[in-house]
């Protein structure tokens, strides 16, 4: 891969020279920084990216996640063996509704492969994790020392990097805790699984604090790209930057904000080094992330 980025440059111009320099600051900051993060959104995990972000986590590459309730979802989902099988944008969504399919973009995922087996996933770790006040990098752990290590969750436990889900109840994990608490306090008269993110937040702010140079690969947009650069402008701001979206900056909306609408916020420094490659990320990711390995 790293002779598709030499080609890239040599193409000179447009998303093809973003994403050459986005190769070059992302080496600098594996070399450089100490603190790496990695954000995602949850539809990537439910494609062929999954594998290879949890590649880069293996290897350490990053040693700081933040994703959405949705990319545990596909990962438990996908290591129970669900199958996601490729298809169209242009199906008709009724008809699969009533075949029993859920479409995400081109990709149907039978109904019984993704709630279901997310819930009986949890379900089976509920009395283990019964009575515990626990940050969800502290869940992300537990279900991932259960998960293969080809998983995100899977890799990221045995390479000691810290999962983070800021809205962790907006996914199947969440429901099946809910649950999971119902079947607690049926069996045990009021024991329950608690989930306390002010742990994250607190977890968060002592390794950005500890932290000499922060880096940050953000992929897409909404609360995990927000989470990410809204703790660096607390230590001055992130060293180095690469964003990868196909969101537009002129709704005025976060997820299209270039890096340099966030030196303003103080959440990137104004000297980083900082790419923002225009692009959808399943045909960019695996050619950085790959060249990088």
């Amino acid at each position: 891969m790293r002779e598709v980025v030499e080609l890239y440059r040599r193409v000179g111009g447009f998303q093809a020279l973003h994403v050459a320099e986005a190769y070059d600051a992302l080496r600098e900051a594996i070399d450089s920084a100490d603190l790496r993060f990695l954000s995602f959104t949850a539809n990537l995990a439910a494609t062929g990216l999954r594998e290879i972000i949890a590649e880069a986590l293996g290897r350490g590459l990053f040693n700081v996640v933040v994703t959405t309730a949705g990319a545990l979802d596909h990962d438990i989902a996908r290591a129970m063996g669900a199958r996601y099988i490729p298809a169209s944008f242009d199906m008709d969504d009724a008809e699969l509704a009533g075949r029993g399919y859920h479409r995400l973009g081109n990709i149907l995922i039978r109904r019984e492969d993704y709630g279901p087996l997310v819930e009986r996933f949890v379900l089976g770790l509920c009395e283990r994790l019964a009575g515990r006040d626990l940050a969800t990098y502290e869940l992300a752990e537990e279900l991932g020392r259960e998960m293969p290590g080809d998983s995100i969750l899977g890799a990221a436990a045995r390479a000691g990097a810290r999962v983070f889900v800021p809205g962790i109840v907006d996914g199947a994990v969440g429901t099946a805790l809910l649950t999971c608490n119902d079947v607690l306090r049926a069996k045990s008269a009021g024991s329950r699984v608690s989930i306390n993110v002010l742990k994250d937040e607190e977890r968060l702010r002592d390794m950005v604090f500890e932290s000499r140079k922060m880096a940050a690969l953000i992929v897409g947009g909404g609360i995990s790209k927000h989470h990410v650069i809204w703790w660096a402008q607390f230590k001055g701001g992130l060293d180095y930057a690469v964003y990868i979206t196909t969101a537009v900056e002129y709704d005025g909306s976060l997820s299209g904000a270039r890096p340099r609408e966030a030196v303003s916020w103080g959440k990137i420094k104004p000297g980083a080094r900082s790419v923002h490659v225009y692009a959808d990320a399943t045909l960019v990711l695996p050619v950085l992330l790959r060249a990088l390995l």
